[in-house]
């Protein structure tokens, strides 16, 4: 029984490390994950919505005597909520030890920011900024790999309907036509890449818009003629928006992650 203990024993020691040699031998090796980081290079959609405040200043003057203040200005603003659908496309390249991103795009808002005006004195009615569209470009700095940080700028334009005005309770006596304004924008936001869904992205902007003046016909509400006076209007929009982005090709360098 001794012998037949040492031989086995004997045996064992000498198959071990063989056996182990094959098994790790055998053994599949485990690569690495890898993260993808995605890159800002192309063509986007994107749709979303957003908060808006608009302020003016109204000044009435007269239309036979240029120049003439008939009322002091006025100051008076709107508020609301509106949705907006963009595209646009970016280029994204490595500069000075990391990467940057420059785009062209333009949207479009549905809004409906609404305030009360009162630009001849006694005579209110209620002012609707009912949509506004904007086409500019942005430059950015690829903050982390998946988060960028941008400037946007360009021009713009936005609509606001027409104004009935009342004194009091009593029926629209004036009234002022529906009217477009133009102007230039700035604005600053990030995007995130959302790493659930390739290609998708999340982006929110502060945006601040400033418009020319504009001089427009007070006329009768009853025949439409027109009232003897004109209302000068200089208008600010500040907005909010946050919108999903979708990138048509998303992709970038893989990383290795240990």
């Amino acid at each position: 029984m001794k012998k037949l203990v040492i031989a086995l024993t004997t045996i064992a020691a000498l198959t071990a490390p063989v056996f182990a040699a094959d098994i790790a031998a055998k053994a599949p090796l485990r690569a690495a994950p890898v993260a993808y980081a995605p890159s800002w290079t192309g063509c986007y959609v994107g749709g979303g919505g957003g908060y808006g405040l608009w302020n003016q200043e109204n000044t009435l003057f007269s239309a036979a005597l240029p120049g003439t203040v008939l009322f002091p200005t006025t100051t008076a603003g709107g508020r609301g909520y509106f949705g907006t659908v963009q595209g646009g496309c970016d280029y994204q390249f490595p500069a000075m030890g990391t990467s940057f991103v420059v785009g062209a795009f333009g949207d479009y808002d549905f809004s409906s920011l609404k305030g009360t005006v009162d630009p001849v004195g006694g005579y209110r009615g209620e002012e609707k900024m009912s949509s506004a569209w904007s086409v500019g470009g942005r430059v950015g700095w690829v903050a982390l790999p998946g988060l960028l940080t941008y400037f946007s700028g360009g021009y713009t334009e936005a609509t606001f309907d027409r104004v009935n005005l009342s004194p009091g309770v009593l029926s629209p006596f004036y009234f002022l036509d529906k009217r477009t304004f133009k102007g230039w924008f700035l604005g600053a936001g990030d995007e995130y890449a959302l790493s659930f869904l390739p290609g998708l992205f999340w982006k929110t902007e502060y945006r601040f818009s400033e418009y020319d003046v504009r001089t427009d016909p007070l006329r009768f509400f009853a025949t439409g003629g027109l009232a003897g006076a004109s209302v000068e209007s200089k208008k600010f929009l500040h907005t909010v928006r946050t919108e999903l982005v979708y990138r048509f090709n998303w992709g970038g360098p893989a990383v290795a992650k240990y």
